[in-house]
């Protein structure tokens, strides 16, 4: 996954660049063309594919939280 991203922003700074150098384009289009084509996206898409592991992460933190005050506590007698 992050092999894809990667060789996404790497295209989008390649863009980008060729947007600032060309005789047309200007600083701002090249900005823009980082911020809209490049980082919002990849923010999007790496949220919505680490969406899976924020769950499990939440519902470990709960087991987690839930198992100490379902066992009995330790009393320390010997029988």
């Amino acid at each position: 996954m992050h092999i894809v991203a990667l060789g996404w922003m790497f295209v989008v700074v390649l863009m980008s660049l060729a947007e600032a150098t060309s005789p047309q384009g200007t600083v701002l289009g090249a900005v823009f063309t980082l911020a809209l084509y490049g980082l919002l996206p990849l923010a999007i898409v790496l949220y919505v594919m680490n969406t899976p592991h924020r769950k499990r992460a939440r519902r470990r933190a709960e087991m987690e939280a839930a198992a100490p005050a379902e066992s009995p506590p330790h009393e320390g007698r010997d029988d």
